[in-house]
């Protein structure tokens, strides 16, 4: 069986000649396979790099999305921070007004409840709503009530008594940052410095500055080792940046008593102890306190 073929005529201008090719069928074909594969392959990579072109164009796209919104979190965050110093040194403000002029007083407490009137519920009755309410009082308030110097009753005033108050010196030395506005040593931004510095010697001992109850003995990010007191009525201490501890929580401070010792743990440039006073969770300025008495007291 003869194969079937094809002849092309190829003609020469400048030789006036004509030359005659013979292909086999099968060439033929194999040369058109050949030429459609290689469409379809051209095809392909020119779909595919369009392809990666839009999926570059959209990562740039992204990528500038990100970095806008990173600026943005940025500027969010400074605002925030800025507001939080401003509400904690209003609310500093509005404590220690609130303070002065008597604003602020304890519950009323129910141990000091007028006697049952004959002529209403059954006294057994009334006994027990008034139990009850004690109880219940004495839950909420167990450290003002251990802290009372004659056993489990409450202080006759709603101020604090002189071992309660918070008027002793943690360590001896200077204070090297106080209350209030300041620049941070790291960053160099503006902050509300909650507390007080105080420097001191690596290992000095730190001592209660009132009579209280331990809270906490944590470590906890810029203060670094921290010792916080409950001296009841809503007046808390807090000791900061410390090497070691030297009580632990549920004890019971008596005022001098060493809590711990003098570090570099937090953020820190040297060794000291950040000191804090707070009022119902808000910071007020220590040396309302500090300055009655002498480091060396």
């Amino acid at each position: 069986m003869r194969h079937k073929s094809y002849t092309f005529f190829v003609a020469s201008n400048n030789q006036a000649s004509i030359r005659k090719v013979r292909i086999p069928g099968y060439a033929l074909h194999i040369l058109v396979i050949l030429a459609v594969v290689g469409c379809i392959t051209v095809l392909a990579a020119a779909g595919a790099y369009s392809r990666m072109l839009w999926k570059v164009t959209n990562y740039n796209a992204l990528q500038r999305d990100e970095n806008n919104l990173k600026v943005q979190y940025r500027q969010l965050q400074a605002t925030v921070k800025d507001t939080n110093q401003r509400l904690s040194s209003l609310q500093s403000l509005a404590t220690e007004v609130a303070m002065t002029y008597g604003f602020m007083r304890l519950r009323r407490s129910p141990f000091g409840m007028d006697e049952v009137d004959p002529g209403g519920a059954p006294v057994s009755e009334q006994n027990y709503s008034q139990t009850v309410e004690q109880f219940n009082f004495l839950m909420k308030n167990a450290t003002s009530v251990a802290l009372a110097s004659g056993g489990l009753h409450l202080m006759p005033q709603p101020g604090m008594g002189e071992a309660s108050l918070p008027s002793l010196w943690p360590v001896v030395g200077r204070i090297t940052a106080s209350f209030g506005e300041r620049l941070d040593p790291f960053s160099g931004e503006g902050e509300f410095h909650t507390g007080v510095d105080i420097s001191s010697g690596y290992g000095d001992p730190v001592r209660a500055t009132a009579e209280g109850v331990v809270m906490a003995t944590e470590t906890r990010s810029g203060y670094g080792r921290l010792v916080v007191v409950d001296h009841g009525f809503g007046v808390t201490t807090l000791y900061g940046h410390l090497s070691s501890y030297a009580t632990q929580p549920g004890t019971h401070v008596m005022r001098g008593d060493v809590i711990g010792y003098v570090g570099v743990s937090g953020r820190v440039t040297g060794p000291h102890v950040h000191y804090e006073v707070r009022i119902h969770g808000a910071p007020v300025n220590p040396w309302r306190y500090l300055r009655f008495t002498s480091p060396a007291d």
